[in-house]
């Protein structure tokens, strides 16, 4: 290596490691939009007298685009990255928010969901990608960066909707157009950057992604039993995070009588220790393995789900906190163990896992929704307690080192 090249080295990785911040903080402003629409469900009931069936349609919509979306952006990109989607996404975001501030009817509601769902299915394949592609040797710290800024958003969203949405009613969903702006300029500044690692050809190169293009040892039965495993686990845990985001409030204020606002301190504090969880996550899972933290995270999660229905506010609060410590610490680990499964189709992996995740959340919300107008919103929370339990099935997931027998 020559004198230009090891000096060049500092400056490439000072360059990715504000490139891994930005796209986790364009993941912050993406997440943060789209968790303000479940967690203004109560504003909605009131001002248009939704029933539950309806709200659950809005978390429906809002998911299912992101579910069906995502693995097409994530197939198509791995064959043809696309710099330009980053940007396009936000635009999308910020349609479906003008969307919510106007909306007079139902069918309103739900096209302005669609939109920022669309907005949702573009950014996370190929910002996943960006971020994989600045990771170097951290794989696992950089889907954790990336991730926790969802999470951030995600906590954030809460408190937003409390303080700024709850006042203004529908139209308080104008100021989070700003955040959209913001997203806008960071995205297009991220794009300006991917598109000059594809025109280096660092991007185009397995290698450079930190994929190494072999014939996988393993037999297509042994990929399939595993992907199955971790799809099942996505079901228990983001149809859990349905029943709080969606659902929680609501039974909240109707157990304890108290207001809106602290059921949205207890909703914030299960996101904001999610995001703590998600940061600690990927490490601890690069030191002590995948398969461990994968099955603490979910069912770890199980004793405090369980209690959560039957204690007072104030623990309730500390309960939220140790489930959102626990069971986000375990997505970004379950991304980095699909791709190291399938290492030749890391764009695809990202968005199948991304749209399954937004699509069981949106199925879970029509079915939650249902269930809570013809038994109670009560009895939606207490059955949703026991999902966590399927997290014994991580145990079936093979050893981390016959996944690296790849490369």
């Amino acid at each position: 290596m020559n004198q230009t090249q090891t000096a060049a080295l500092p400056a490439q990785r000072y360059s990715a490691v504000w490139i891994l911040i930005g796209v986790s903080f364009a993941h912050l402003l993406n997440d943060a939009m789209q968790t303000a629409v479940p967690s203004a469900f109560p504003l909605f009931q009131s001002t248009m007298h939704l029933s539950f069936t309806k709200i659950g349609w809005v978390a429906f919509m809002l998911n299912i685009t992101a579910s069906v979306l995502q693995p097409v952006i994530g197939y198509m990109s791995d064959r043809r990255p696309m710099p330009s989607l980053l940007p396009l996404g936000m635009v999308f975001s910020l349609l479906g928010l003008l969307g919510f501030a106007y909306s007079q009817a139902f069918w309103m509601l739900l096209v302005s969901a669609t939109l920022i769902g669309v907005g949702s299915s573009v950014l996370h394949p190929e910002s996943s990608r960006v971020a994989r592609l600045a990771a170097g040797k951290g794989r696992g710290l950089a889907q954790s960066v990336f991730q926790v800024g969802g999470n951030t958003g995600q906590a954030l969203a809460p408190l937003l909707v409390a303080f700024i949405i709850m006042p203004h009613g529908p139209k308080g969903f104008l100021w989070f157009t700003i955040a959209a702006v913001i997203g806008i300029a960071v995205q297009l500044y991220m794009s300006r950057w991917y598109a000059g690692q594809l025109a280096g050809g660092s991007a185009r190169r397995p290698a450079a992604a930190g994929v190494h293009r072999v014939r996988s040892p393993h037999s297509k039965r042994f990929i399939a039993g595993a992907m199955t495993i971790l799809i099942a686990l996505l079901f228990s845990k983001f149809v859990y995070i349905a029943s709080m985001t969606g659902f929680y409030a609501f039974y909240f204020m109707d157990h304890y009588n108290l207001p809106m606002s602290r059921a949205q301190l207890c909703l914030f504090a299960l996101q904001f220790a999610g995001m703590v969880g998600t940061l600690l996550g990927g490490p601890l899972a690069d030191r002590f393995g995948r398969k461990t933290m994968i099955w603490i995270s979910i069912a770890g999660t199980a004793p405090f789900s369980l209690l959560l229905p039957f204690v007072s506010p104030e623990l309730a609060f500390v309960l939220c906190c140790a489930i959102g410590l626990i069971l986000m610490s375990g997505f970004s680990v379950i991304i980095v163990y699909a791709q190291e499964l399938m290492p030749n189709h890391v764009g695809t992996v990202s968005g199948l896992f991304f749209g399954l995740a937004f699509g069981m959340a949106g199925l879970g919300s029509v079915l939650l929704g249902w269930i809570s107008d013809m038994t109670g919103v009560a009895f939606a929370i207490k059955l949703c307690a026991f999902l966590p339990l399927l997290g014994v099935c991580a145990f079936l997931l093979p050893r981390d080192s016959k996944l690296m027998q790849q490369g």
